[in-house]
C-alpha cells in the first residue's frame, strides 16, 4: 500500500517512509528519520532526523520524537539516535530525546503505552510493554525494564534502574533504584510487596510467584537468595541485583504496614 501524506505535512526530502506510513495535517518528518511501516504520525507530530522506528507505531497530535538532549554540554552536531520498536503509542505531548554520545542511542522497546505529556529523556532504555501514565519524566540514563507500569506524575532521578514488572504509586518520585516484580510508592518511597496484580496477569503464578513471593522476603530481612529454587524470575532478580548500581536502592515498609506476602 502507498503512503498517505497530508498536503500540509512536511515530509523532507531524505526521510525513510516505509509502506502504508499516515503522515498528519502539519507534521514534520526530517530527513534520516526512517519510519516503519504501518506507522502513523498525527496532526503537528515531529520526528527528528535522529529517530529509526519500526513499525506499527503511533504518534498522537504534538508528540516530538528525537529532540535534542536537555544537556548543557551537548554539541547539536553529534550524530546520536533514538530507536523505537515496534507498535507503540504515543500520546498528545509525548516527548523523547536522542543520546548524548556519538553513535549511541535512547531505546524504547515494542509494545508500550506513553499518555499525554510524559517523557523520556536522554539516552534512556525503556524495556517492552511498559506504560507510561500522564505527566511521567525519567531523568537521562534511566533503565526502565519490560512491563513497568509508571504512575501518573511519577518523577525519576537520573542513572536509576527500575525493574521489570515493577509498578510505582502515582506522585512518587523516585531519586534510587526499584526491585523488579514490586510495587513502590510514598514519601520517600518504599517497596510495599510483589506486584501481585501485575505478575498474575503476566501468568506469574503458582511455584513461580512462591519463589518471588519468598525472594521479597529475604531482601527486606538482608538475606541471601541462593537457598530458593532456581526459576527464570528469580536469575533474573538475582543478575539485577548484581549488576552495578549508580543510585543504591530504595528501602522496604515495615512488615506492619504491607500486606503478607
Amino acid at each position: 500500500m502507498s503512503n498517505s501524506i497530508h498536503p500540509t505535512a512536511y515530509v523532507e526530502s531524505g526521510a525513510i517512509l516505509a509502506e502504508n506510513v499516515c503522515v498528519g495535517p502539519f507534521a514534520v518528518v526530517e530527513a534520516g528519520a526512517r519510519i516503519g511501516a504501518g506507522s502513523r504520525i498525527g496532526a503537528h507530530a515531529v520526528v527528528h532526523g535522529q529517530v529509526k522506528m519500526g513499525a506499527d507505531n503511533i504518534l498522537h497530535p504534538h508528540a516530538v520524537l528525537g529532540g535534542l538532549p536537555q544537556d548543557t554540554g551537548f554539541r547539536a552536531e553529534t550524530e546520536s539516535w533514538l530507536e523505537i520498536g515496534d507498535g507503540n503509542v504515543f500520546r498528545e505531548g509525548f516527548t523523547a530525546h536522542r543520546a548524548t554520545k556519538a553513535g549511541a542511542a535512547t531505546i524504547i522497546g515494542s509494545g508500550c503505552y506513553f499518555m499525554n505529556n510524559s517523557h523520556v529523556a536522554h539516552d534512556c532504555r525503556i524495556g517492552d510493554k511498559t506504560i507510561f501514565a500522564n505527566n511521567v519524566a525519567i531523568g537521562g540514563h534511566v533503565e526502565v525494564g519490560a512491563n513497568v507500569f509508571m504512575g501518573g506524575a511519577v518523577v525519576v532521578h537520573q542513572f536509576c534502574r527500575i525493574g521489570a514488572y515493577a509498578i510505582v504509586q502515582g506522585t512518587t518520585g523516585i531519586n534510587m533504584d526499584v526491585i523488579p516484580f514490586t510495587l513502590i510508592g510514598g514519601r520517600p518511597a518504599k517497596h510495599y510487596r510483589l506486584n501481585i496484580v501485575g505478575l498474575r496477569r503476566a501468568g506469574i503464578v503458582g511455584d513461580r510467584y512462591k519463589v518471588l513471593s519468598a525472594a521479597f522476603r529475604l531482601l527486606r530481612n538482608k538475606k541471601s537468595l541462593d537457598e530458593l529454587q532456581s526459576t527464570e524470575e528469580l536469575q533474573y532478580l538475582k543478575d539485577w541485583l548484581a549488576a552495578e548500581s549508580k543510585r543504591g536502592m530504595h528501602g522496604f515498609m515495615s512488615i506492619a504496614s504491607t500486606d503478607n506476602e
